[in-house]
């Protein structure tokens, strides 16, 4: 699976609309991707890590695909049309960054583990 990353730099005076980032731009990617995009998720920079505002970037989207190569067919062909709806919301340009998942949703592995161990006989048990 691939990551998808786009990353807008937090700047003083940046133009930022998040209300049509989050129900038109990214609405418009996932109906040009189809099935080749399975999730995205959007992100709306907050705080540095020590809780000082701003964040270091204003907002992301993460979007995820199975390959490269469905990434890049599926988005490939609406690229322009894409980015030109950029200036509808911002005047940021964005970092990209494409990047392989090596773990996806960690935390629910985790829970599944803890409450196996906290319950080894769970299975065992017929609860009437």
């Amino acid at each position: 699976m691939i990551k998808v990353s786009v990353m807008y730099p937090n700047k003083p005076g940046a133009r930022f609309d998040h209300d049509y980032y989050r129900t038109k731009h990214l609405p418009l990617i996932k109906a040009r991707m189809g099935a080749a995009l399975k999730y995205y998720t959007i992100d709306k920079g907050l705080s540095d890590r020590d809780g000082r505002a701003p964040g270091a970037y204003v907002a992301m989207c993460h979007l995820l695909c199975d390959s490269l190569d469905e990434y890049q067919s599926s988005f490939g062909p609406h690229a322009h049309e894409i980015d030109g709806d950029i200036r509808n919301f911002t005047d940021v340009t964005p970092i990209i960054q494409i990047s392989e998942v090596v773990v996806e949703n960690s935390a629910k592995g985790e829970t599944e583990t803890l409450r196996r161990s906290l319950s080894p006989n769970m299975s065992d048990q017929v609860i009437p």
